[in-house]
């Protein structure tokens, strides 16, 4: 996936989620299973990941060498990040780490949420045109469960992000 596509990607994965979440009925939207997180705290959550990605891509590209190191192979594809994630998913012992944690989440925070996140996937995009092809395969970033990844993962990351966390709560509310 080249630069535009990972852009039109990333709003049409948020912008799906965003419009799901919207029809969603109060008490769907605040319903999880017991320990689970409900459809805001879902949102809050992707918000909490994606946020810092701003700063992230905003970097000077020596800073993220310096600190993170840069790739010694080629970028994933999608699907081959996708099923990485999943893999490690079914391995992951306890919570992600608190700051990606949400709080609680009320009905009446949807418009709040959606507004956030559609900033932050609009900042994203712009940030991205500043990197050329090459530099999303050449920089690395941590991931808390993924390790290091390149840009390039880290963007086909967030976009199924979204989609993931749209699935988990389809199958939540599969269960009221």
């Amino acid at each position: 996936m080249n630069k535009v596509e990972i852009k039109a990607r990333l709003e049409e994965s948020y912008d799906h989620f965003l419009k799901y979440l919207g029809k969603l009925s109060e008490d769907e939207f605040e319903y999880a299973p017991d320990g689970k997180w409900n459809a805001g705290q879902q949102a809050e959550h992707l918000i909490k990941s994606t946020r810092p990605l701003i700063q992230a891509l905003g970097f000077p590209k020596f800073m993220i060498s310096f600190k993170f190191g840069k790739s010694n192979r080629p970028s994933k594809t999608y699907d081959e990040l996708v099923a990485k994630y999943k893999q490690k998913l079914t391995t992951m012992e306890g919570d992600p780490p608190s700051s990606y944690v949400p709080k609680e989440v009320k009905y009446s925070e949807y418009s709040k949420l959606s507004k956030t996140q559609t900033e932050i996937i609009e900042k994203i995009e712009n940030r991205l045109s500043k990197w050329s092809e090459d530099d999303l395969d050449q920089y690395i970033f941590p991931h808390p469960l993924l390790g290091k990844v390149t840009v390039r993962e880290m963007l086909y990351f967030t976009i199924y992000h979204a989609e993931h966390h749209q699935n988990v709560v389809k199958i939540y509310l599969k269960g009221i």
